[in-house]
């Protein structure tokens, strides 16, 4: 039976795992700075999130320049995680957001366990509107021989647990650069995380042909933007379809309403959006706006209609 339009009546609310999002729409952690930088652009109250840039307990000064290159369909960068640390960022930077109205997501990394657990106790008496912790776990693991902790089922759960001192929800933020994602999801659940968001960037490197030289200064970096986005629908729905009742946050080129649309319909609950505000900082309300506008025109009355909507039979 062909859908009727819904005529501008469209509920955006949904949930990830506990809580409770106005709408699907969320910044993703790295690409909207440790602040309110986006504020100038539009009111942060008015998606469903602000996930600020991975913190670590101490100041990190990150990796040499150049940092950033653009691809044929997105970007390369090797940031190297640079950040205040917790502590200045509880202090000088979490009061612009709560001014704003943000509801923030805090990201919070490190190379030994010890430092996810000493970064998650700081963020124990953070204010109320922090309202979740996003575990990266996409980072190298000092004790491992650099191999990341996302890149194993047991570091990953080891992790989870240590972090539990924040006393918030944990999204394990997890990497699509494995054929084990379904299991290390399992992983991240069973160390305690309500959510997982998938997925980080895929690993990569740019060559200047002229000089012969790496472009970048830690010479390989993570690919964002359009080029992983089938990427990383592939990872939401596959681990929708061994979890059904997992929460996802679903994050990875996403530039439109109809991207937004398909990681929805690939399992996600939430939708981040990154690599698409360096373009355009004004890219998350324009993409919830295209969101809101397929939904009605395709007589979809609540968003959460979507959800998993191409898991179920045809």
């Amino acid at each position: 039976m062909k859908r009727q339009p819904s005529r501008g009546r469209v509920a955006l609310t949904t949930t990830v795992g506990q809580l409770t999002f106005p709408n699907p729409l969320m910044s993703a952690s790295g690409t909207a700075g440790h602040g309110a930088e986006l504020a100038r652009y539009f009111d942060l109250s008015s998606i469903g999130a602000i996930v600020v840039k991975s913190l670590s307990a101490e100041p990190w000064a990150g990796n040499p320049a150049p940092r950033v290159h653009e691809t044929a369909a997105g970007m390369i960068n090797s940031v190297g995680l640079q950040g205040p640390g917790v502590e200045a960022w509880l202090h000088d930077e979490l009061p612009a957001l709560e001014a704003a109205g943000a509801r923030v997501v805090a990201s919070i990394w490190g190379h030994t366990v010890a430092d996810y657990e000493k970064v998650a106790l700081l963020l124990a008496g953070a204010a109320a509107s922090v309202v979740a912790v996003e575990v990266n776990v996409s980072c190298p693991n000092l004790e491992d021989g650099r191999r990341m902790f996302a890149h194993s089922a047991s570091a990953t759960r080891e992790v989870l647990e240590a972090s539990a001192g924040c006393g918030r929800p944990r999204w394990a933020k997890l990497s699509p650069n494995t054929f084990e994602i379904v299991d290390i999801a399992a992983a991240a659940r069973a160390g305690g995380a309500d959510a997982v968001t998938l997925c980080n960037t895929m690993m990569g490197m740019v060559i200047d042909i002229e000089a012969r030289r790496p472009r970048l200064g830690a010479k390989r970096g993570g690919v964002s933007g359009r080029g992983i986005h089938p990427i990383a629908v592939r990872a939401v729905y596959d681990v929708r379809e061994a979890f059904g009742d997992l929460p996802i946050v679903g994050a990875g080129g996403v530039a439109s309403g109809a991207d937004a649309v398909e990681m929805l319909m690939a399992g996600a609950n939430a939708v981040q959006v990154g690599t698409a505000t360096f373009a355009d900082p004004r890219a998350l309300p324009r993409i919830l706006s295209e969101l809101t506008q397929w939904c009605d025109h395709h007589g979809v009355h609540d968003v959460r209609e979507l959800i998993g909507a191409a898991q179920l039979p045809a």
